[in-house]
């Protein structure tokens, strides 16, 4: 794992405008301006708009693309520093998880819940490597009814997500979690 890179999931549709690209725009910037670089998938929506916010404060921003799995994207949104090819969405969490310390969680779909579930389940497992649990931090959309459901529903000891109800919060529980 690389030491201060955020994962950042979030959906690849929402449009400039939407109060959720304005809240991924701000969360780039704060994490840029807390000292974090940023790793996301490196396409549209939500991706691009945290891509914006971290590089317009001066932060470093690399995008995990697939494109052979996504042919029909144009490629990799313009905010990007760096981008990492992969050749498989399997490869790109792989790439991703050792790239970063922490996740953040944005509003998103299924895609969005399978990049959730592969943190929280490294948080999960981390004692058995004797290691911290990287800090899981969901900001807006499902995921805390979902999670807390789940949470009970497998027997998962609650903590291992963390959930904010800002850009700022978000960023504040990552700092905490990590220092």
């Amino acid at each position: 794992m690389e030491g201060n890179n955020v994962a950042v999931f979030g959906s690849s549709r929402t449009e400039p405008g939407d109060g959720d690209y304005a809240m991924a725009m701000e969360s780039g910037r704060l994490l840029a301006e807390a000292g974090f670089g940023v790793v996301n998938g490196g396409y549209d929506g939500l991706m691009a708009a945290v891509s914006q916010g971290a590089s317009a404060a001066g932060g470093r921003v690399i995008g995990v693309t697939v494109p052979d799995f996504f042919p029909g994207r144009t490629g990799a949104n313009r905010f990007l520093t760096e981008e990492v090819r992969t050749g498989s969405l399997t490869e790109r969490l792989h790439q991703m998880r050792l790239r970063t310390c922490a996740a953040l969680v944005l509003p998103g779909s299924i895609g969005t819940f399978t990049e959730l579930a592969v943190y929280w389940n490294d948080a999960y497992l981390a004692p058995l490597r004797q290691a911290p649990p990287p800090p899981v931090v969901a900001l807006g959309g499902p995921w805390r009814s979902l999670v807390e459901h789940l949470e009970n529903l497998l027997s998962v000891p609650a903590g291992l997500a963390l959930f904010a109800d800002s850009p700022a919060q978000a960023v504040s529980m990552i700092r905490a979690r990590i220092a």
